[in-house]
C-alpha cells in the first residue's frame, strides 16, 4: 500500500495536523501502525488519534491504483522528487497530486488579476513567451486574465508552464479555460494539494498561492487590485 497517500487522505486532518504528526514520526507507514497508546504517548490530540484509528481501519489501495491509472501521480514529502522549495514554506503541503511532469529547472510565477487590462494581459503574454525562450518554467493559478496569459505566453514559444489549481487536477477551473488546461498538459503539469474530484471553493484559492510561490524563484505580479488574493 502506498501509506503516503493513505495518510494524506485521512479525513478530519488539517495539513498542519499532518505536518505535525509527520514529524514526530517520521513516515506514513509508521503512522498507520501506530497503537492507540503510541499516539497518546506522542501528545497526539483527541480527535487526530480518533481520526487516525478510523483510518487505520480503511484500505486506499484501489482508489490509489484506480487513480495513477487515471494519468495522476501522488508526491508527498517523504519523496525524494517533491519540490524543494516547497519543503521551506510555511505550512508546506503534505502531498501534491500531479498531472503531467512538475517542471525542473528555473521556475517564475506570473499572477494578477483575473479581472485586467488588455495593456496587463499583454505584458503577462509576452513575460511569459520572453521567460520561456530563456528555458524558465512559468507557474501560476490557471484563473483568467493575467494567470491565463501568463501560461499562454509560454506555451506560445514551446516553453513548459504549470498550473497550480484550487481543485482536483481532473477539474478544469474555469471551464472555459479547457484549451488551456489541455495544452499546459501537454507540456508541463497541472498540480493540487487537493484529491482528485475535488470541487472549487472560494477558500481553496488563498491556500493554494502559498504553492505557487513555493514552487518558483520569483514571484511576478503583473496587474492586481488591493487587498487581491495576488498580495496573500
Amino acid at each position: 500500500m502506498n501509506y503516503a497517500y493513505w495518510f494524506a487522505n485521512i479525513p478530519g486532518l488539517s495539513n498542519c495536523a499532518k505536518i505535525s504528526i509527520h514529524e514526530k514520526v517520521g513516515n506514513a507507514q509508521d503512522i498507520y501502525f501506530l497503537s492507540e497508546k503510541q499516539m497518546e504517548n506522542l501528545q497526539l490530540l483527541a480527535k487526530e488519534i480518533q481520526a487516525v484509528r478510523a483510518a487505520q481501519k480503511t484500505d486506499m489501495e484501489e482508489a490509489y491504483a484506480k487513480m495513477c491509472e487515471s494519468g495522476i501521480s501522488f508526491v508527498s514529502l517523504e519523496d525524494a522528487s517533491y519540490p524543494k522549495r516547497l519543503r521551506h514554506i510555511a505550512n508546506p503541503p503534505y502531498g501534491l497530486y500531479v498531472k503531467g511532469c512538475l517542471p525542473q529547472g528555473e521556475t517564475v510565477a506570473i499572477v494578477g488579476a483575473r479581472m485586467c487590462s488588455e495593456y496587463g494581459r499583454t505584458v503577462a503574454r509576452e513575460l511569459g513567451r520572453m521567460l520561456a525562450a530563456r528555458g524558465v518554467g512559468v507557474v501560476s493559478g490557471m484563473a483568467r486574465g493575467i494567470d491565463a496569459a501568463g501560461h499562454q505566453g509560454a506555451l506560445d514559444v514551446g516553453g513548459i508552464s504549470c498550473a497550480v489549481l484550487g481543485c482536483g487536477v481532473d477539474v478544469c477551473y474555469p471551464k472555459s479555460s479547457r484549451a488551456l488546461y489541455e495544452e499546459i498538459l501537454e507540456r508541463g503539469s497541472v498540480v493540487s494539494e487537493y484529491p482528485p474530484g475535488t470541487q472549487p471553493i472560494p477558500g481553496y484559492f488563498p491556500q493554494r498561492n502559498r504553492i505557487i510561490s513555493g514552487l518558483v524563484r520569483a514571484v511576478v505580479v503583473v496587474e492586481a487590485k488591493q487587498r487581491s488574493g495576488s498580495d496573500r
